[in-house]
């Protein structure tokens, strides 16, 4: 019975080792925590607006914020193919109008936080970025609202 006892601990443990070498080989952690912002191009508000489930924030029309909605979790290394499901209401009067699109995450180079950015047309790129949504080195400008060319 001993030799039963013994032989189980051995396996246990050669599991153990198996398992804390796997993750050794993985190397550090594969995703980074980000946070969630929105980037409006539209005359239109957006009532909410989320990205694989995270979000969920508000943003008015022409609008530009940082990304202040927490957390959503992305790779340390973008890969070609990278796809996010974008969800957003953009109401209509009193009607709110829910719409969703799985999107092409934009190459980054280091991790940072997530940004939508809503354009006419139901157009929406997602872009990563270490600077604000109405900074001048976001990935994408944001020029806020066009002026009025009979101005």
């Amino acid at each position: 019975m001993k030799w039963f006892i013994y032989l189980g601990t051995a396996l246990l443990l050669s599991g153990c080792t198996f398992q804390a070498r796997q993750v050794e080989e993985a190397g550090p952690r594969s995703t980074a925590t980000a946070q969630v912002g929105i980037v409006n191009h539209t005359g239109k508000y957006i009532y909410s607006a989320s990205v694989d489930g995270a979000g969920g924030a508000n943003m008015a029309r022409w609008g530009a914020g940082g990304a202040e909605i927490c957390c959503a979790s992305i790779p340390r290394v973008w890969y070609p193919g990278m796809m996010v499901l974008v969800r957003w209401d953009m109401p209509e009067e009193h009607t709110h109008i829910i719409k969703e699109k799985m999107v092409e995450v934009e190459k980054y180079d280091e991790p940072g936080d997530i940004y939508m950015h809503f354009f006419p047309n139901d157009e929406v790129r997602v872009v990563v970025s270490n600077a604000g949504g109405g900074s001048k080195t976001h990935p994408i400008r944001h020029h806020g609202k066009p002026k009025d060319p009979n101005s």
